[in-house]
């Protein structure tokens, strides 16, 4: 497990309960345990501890500091927002601060838990199960796999002249279990059993398996297979239940890791799209370098939807599986009723992995080709294409609206050119999902940015007085008063490019008609038609205040 950097540690406790005021050091500082400071025993030397100033006031810990620098400390924790914050960046040492009225114990307990629970920086937290299958092919005297419930190979055996077969190497190549109806039938049978299962050959170039069910609490986690060559131990069968037994604990380990990292990744991004994340940090541990967009995804708000929050969450669910499947581990996030994905925009190296072989999982043995499999965690990154996101996002409202049985919305904000731009393009997105509807479900920014400017634009001149003011008002107080149609004219007559012939097929009236009815405007309302500016004005407050549309009318 990689060391539980000051950032990571930041990631998941920071804000509220614990909040940083210097760190001179950076924040890729390892920390290795959180301790109490004890004022009747001496400091203990404890390199890339925290230390928790406990009995000591936050304004006269400038010596703790001092002394926790000498010991070798990554930073102090003191009570109050007062602390010698000169003394700890003169001395090299993180200062942090908690409430005032926190109680030490419980700040220990959330570092603690924090800096032990970390996940490995892979995500997958499955580095154990290569060494447990090592083991089982050493006891048993077979080569060994062990895979989760969807036939991915999880970790498999290395050990030294062991006999393997054509059907382990293509599924070591690929980390994924050939598919075949034989295949098929034979995990029937295993999965039905509850001790390990001799299972025969396949093909005739192929050998037998001596396969086990891993499973916890009655919930099917995978399988674990070794390879009989007819050389298997005399206690074989033993040793793959034992060992069985052993790869469910690191299985359900492995799930709470995962559901901390992302849960820790969700959190991150929520603050990301907030803007009070480090995008330094953010950008390191979401896996993301260089430029990114987000992706938003509503329900549509004019549907029934019997429970809205579940609905959203299982769009949450929808959405995340989606895009771990185009990119691997991936953080999304719900947040006021809108799901946020973060994307990697062309040119950007997406996260390493894909769902299910990350990390260690997708070594591969010495001597097999890679060529014509997909490829593995490790390899060279793709770059991604900008269209693409927006193919993700309609197989995603696609998908969810038929999962789900409620109509979904996407709205793709603006390419930024690192994680520190998330929320922009956040804001973006939230500003393409307010124009779009049943006839356009799915848009980028760019593909709307007229909607969205005219959208703004109605926002800010409704907002000031000096620009809702203006002839726009005496033209709909002129068609109350006396029943013409002139702004309605007017607005087709511009939306014409001034155009006569083109503002009377749009009113469906003869030419002089509408010449008739903009001359009468001029007259009895007093605006001058030949001014381009008024007629720029008087467009776009009868088109954004008023809502007039003479394409569409």
């Amino acid at each position: 497990m990689d060391a539980c950097t000051l950032g990571d540690l930041l990631d998941v406790i920071g804000g509220p309960s614990v909040r940083l005021h210097t760190a001179p050091a950076g924040l890729t500082v390892p920390v290795t345990e959180a301790v109490l400071y004890d004022a009747h025993a001496p400091l203990p030397q404890l390199p890339c501890a925290l230390l928790l100033a406990v009995g000591v006031r936050a304004a006269a810990a400038g010596p703790l500091v001092r002394a926790a620098a000498e010991a070798g400390m990554t930073g102090i924790v003191v009570r109050g927002t007062d602390g010698p914050a000169d003394e700890a960046e003169a001395r090299g040492v993180a200062l942090l601060s908690v409430d005032e009225d926190a109680a030490w114990h419980h700040i220990h307990l959330l570092l603690a838990s924090a800096i032990g629970a970390r996940p490995a920086a892979s995500g997958s937290g499955l580095g154990d199960l290569f060494a447990l299958a090592d083991a089982i092919a050493a006891a048993a005297g077979g080569a060994t796999a062990i895979e989760d419930t969807r036939q991915r190979i999880l970790a498999y055996s290395t050990v030294p002249g062991q006999v393997v077969d054509e059907d382990r190497r293509q599924g070591i190549l690929g980390l994924q279990v050939p598919p075949s109806s034989e295949n098929t039938e034979q995990y029937r049978v295993l999965f039905a059993a509850d001790r390990p299962v001799r299972l025969p050959a396949l093909r005739d170039a192929d050998l037998p398996r001596l396969a086990m069910p891993v499973r916890a609490g009655g919930e099917t986690l995978g399988s674990v297979w070794v390879v009989d060559d007819g050389t298997l131990a005399p206690d074989a069968e033993e040793t793959l239940a034992q060992g069985a037994s052993t790869a469910a604990l690191l299985l359900l380990r492995a799930r709470a890791a995962q559901e901390l990292a992302r849960h820790q990744n969700s959190d991150l991004l929520r603050r990301l799209l907030e803007g009070t994340a480090d995008a330094s940090t953010a950008g390191h541990r979401l896996g993301l370098e260089g430029a990114v967009r987000v992706a938003a995804f509503v329900l549509d708000a004019t549907a029934s939807v019997p429970d809205s929050e579940r609905t959203a969450l299982r769009l949450l669910d929808v959405v995340r599986l989606q895009c771990e499947a185009r990119y691997g581990r991936h953080a999304c996030v719900l947040a006021d009723g809108v799901v946020y994905a973060l994307l990697p925009a062309p040119g950007a190296r997406e996260p390493q992995g894909r769902a299910g072989v990350e990390g260690p999982s997708a070594r591969r043995p010495e001597g097999l080709s890679t060529v014509g499999h997909s490829t593995p965690a490790g390899a060279p990154l793709r770059r991604t294409n900008r269209h693409s996101h927006k193919r993700l996002a309609e197989d995603i409202v696609l998908r969810a609206g038929q999962a789900l049985r409620v109509p979904v919305r996407a709205a793709l904000g603006e390419v930024v050119p690192d994680v520190g731009g998330a929320a922009d393009s956040r804001a973006d997105a939230d500003l393409v999902l307010r124009v779009l509807g049943p006839e356009l479900p799915v848009a980028t920014v760019d593909e709307v940015r007229p909607r969205i400017t005219l959208l703004r634009l109605a926002e800010l001149l409704g907002e000031r007085r000096e620009l809702s003011a203006g002839a726009w008002r005496r033209v709909l107080a002129y068609d109350a008063e006396q029943g013409t149609d002139y702004a309605r004219t007017l607005v087709c007559w511009l939306d014409a490019g001034c155009d006569m012939a083109g503002a009377a097929k749009l009113l469906a009236v003869h030419p002089n008609t509408c010449r008739y009815r903009l001359k009468q405007a001029q007259q009895h309302i007093g605006i001058d038609l030949d001014d381009p500016d008024e007629r720029l004005v008087l467009w776009l407050q009868l088109r954004v205040l008023a809502g007039l549309r003479g394409a569409t009318s």
